[in-house]
């Protein structure tokens, strides 16, 4: 049988997303990834260079999907906030990374940095296509678009970094019900963000 270089290459990113997640990139251990993987610590540093650009891949990638997979559309907010809102309750592994990543990078950079902020800005960029900051001049139009895609983003992932808040405050004995509550609350809010004239510029 011939060596898949692609799959092991695969099944490295999955055992370092799922471990990282659990233990953050301080607490993750290459040999518990390589022996999840089924491959060998030197698989790891070959395809990746090593633990902490493994990392800042495997969070690159997860904020990739979740971009790619839901588009913020201020022109069908409840459809795109709902559906953002889905894929973070089905994929709780993005926000453990990113709480990771900012308890441990802190104020310094992160792995990956200038082309996350490109990406990000090409978030943006797609943000004021579609209309927000409507009318104001360039610049705040921009930021317009910037603000509100960072307080929706907010508003969604907060239910998911504090599932304990959100059980306590809200009083609910089930988790599936104080997600669904919340669920219609964000979708609420960012429907109201929307039609309101500052956060779009209108």
């Amino acid at each position: 049988m011939s060596y898949d270089a692609e799959a092991t290459r695969q099944r490295i990113f999955q055992a370092a997303a799922a471990e990282f997640a659990a233990y953050g990139l301080a607490g993750a251990r290459v040999d518990r990834i390589a022996g999840a993987a089924k491959a060998n610590k030197q698989a790891i540093y070959l395809y990746f260079g090593g633990k902490d650009k493994l990392f800042g891949a495997v969070v690159r990638a997860k904020v990739d999907e979740v971009c790619h997979a839901n588009a913020l559309d201020p022109g069908a907010v409840a459809d795109s906030v709902g559906q953002l809102f889905d894929w973070y309750q089905d994929h709780p592994e993005l926000i453990r990374l990113l709480l990771w990543e900012a308890l441990e990078s802190g104020q310094g950079p992160v792995q990956g940095e200038d082309e996350r902020r490109a990406a990000y800005r090409d978030n943006v960029s797609d943000l004021v296509d579609a209309g927000v900051g409507a009318g104001l001049d360039a610049p705040e139009r921009r930021r317009a678009a910037q603000d509100w895609m960072f307080t929706v983003l907010g508003l969604v992932a907060w239910n998911f970094a504090v599932p304990q808040l959100c059980r306590l405050v809200l009083d609910e004995q089930d988790d599936q019900a104080a997600l669904a509550r919340r669920r219609e609350a964000v979708v609420a809010a960012v429907r109201t963000l929307a039609e309101s004239r500052l956060p779009l510029g209108r």
